[in-house]
Order: C-alpha cells, then sequence, then structure tokens
C-alpha cells in the first residue's frame, strides 16, 4: 500500500481498509465497522470514513443493506489484490529498481538480506 504523505487522509483510510480486506480481517461476507465507529477509531472526521466507504461501495466491492451496514463482497479481496499488484507494478516497483540498480543490489541478494 502507498504510504504517501501527500494524499488526501479518505485516500489513506481507503488503502487501510483495503488492505484488511486483503488480509481478510473482513472477508467475503463480513460487515465493517460503522462509520462512526471506525471514524473514532482512526481519530478521522465521519464524512471523510463516509468518503472512503463510498469508493469501496463506487466499485462494487461492498454492498449497504439499509440500518444493518455494509458488507463485503464475494471476490472483493481477490479484486483488490490484483489492482494493488497492478499499481505496485505500474507506480512503486520502477522506483525500487532503479534504486536497487543505483546501490548496486541484485534481488537475488535480497532474500538472503536479514
Amino acid at each position: 500500500m502507498s504510504t504517501n504523505s501527500n494524499r488526501p487522509v479518505y485516500l489513506k483510510l481507503r488503502d487501510q481498509i483495503a488492505a484488511a480486506i486483503i488480509d481478510g480481517v473482513y472477508p467475503e461476507g463480513a460487515m465493517l465497522p460503522s462509520v462512526r465507529a471506525l471514524a473514532a477509531e482512526q481519530g478521522a472526521n465521519p464524512l471523510t470514513v463516509a468518503k472512503a466507504y463510498q469508493q469501496f461501495q463506487n466499485d462494487g466491492l461492498v454492498e449497504v443493506q439499509r440500518g444493518v451496514g455494509m458488507y463485503v463482497v464475494r471476490g472483493a479481496a481477490e479484486r483488490l489484490r490484483a489492482a494493488e499488484r497492478e499499481a505496485f507494478l505500474r507506480q512503486e516497483w520502477p522506483e525500487i529498481r532503479a534504486r536497487m540498480r543505483r546501490l548496486g543490489l541484485d534481488p537475488a541478494e535480497l532474500t538472503l538480506a536479514r
């Protein structure tokens, strides 16, 4: 996940929630914390959390059951994993590879590193 400090808070929250879905903290069919609960936990404005949740709803990764809560849909973790993998390979990996070259690091050495 990206740790860019210039990103808006709602995108940082979205990344945290996406990581939790990928890691199985919120598996398929699980209910996400309420907007208020997550806002209190994260020290964020509820509107910011609602905006992060809206991104998942727009992407079809969660479904809302009115009056009950928001649930992770089937296949959400795999879809998120694929999107994160693509973003990593397109955005982050080229920078990492260039830095490795500058430092004279061989990828095989990294598996032996502590």
